[in-house]
């Protein structure tokens, strides 16, 4: 007599098998060209928010910054497009970082909001 041996199929993890692309919309008040400052200058200082440092290259064509950042073995692609009344982010999170995306969306908004805080106290109308 053979027996029947009991074989279960490990379902695997589920992971994230591909990029994961993160949109936001950051709505603010300081017209094109102080928001694209800001976020130059903001960009500059993302090294310092990156336990253990990261290599950002960026550049800009026309009101759209291209930016690779490269951290921990990772590389994070996107783009920043400044327009009058928002700036928008379009990042690809490699797939190692995809489940994380949540956590990283929401350091992203908080971060990028003070970035575009209007500070002259004026109040919108």
């Amino acid at each position: 007599m053979v027996e029947k041996a009991l074989c279960r199929v490990a379902r695997p993890l589920s992971l994230p098998a591909m990029d994961k692309p993160v949109v936001i919309d950051l709505p603010h008040k300081l017209g094109v060209e102080e928001a694209r400052n800001r976020m130059q200058r903001g960009v500059g200082k993302l090294s310092n928010h990156i336990p253990g440092g990261a290599q950002v290259d960026s550049r800009w064509e026309g009101d759209r910054m291209h930016l690779r950042v490269r951290a921990m073995g990772q590389a994070i692609n996107g783009t920043i497009d400044v327009m009058e009344s928002k700036v928008r982010l379009e990042l690809m999170l490699p797939a190692f970082l995809a489940m994380f995306a949540g956590k990283i969306e929401g350091l992203l908004r908080g971060k990028a909001a003070e970035v575009l805080e209007d500070k002259t106290g004026n109040k919108p109308r």
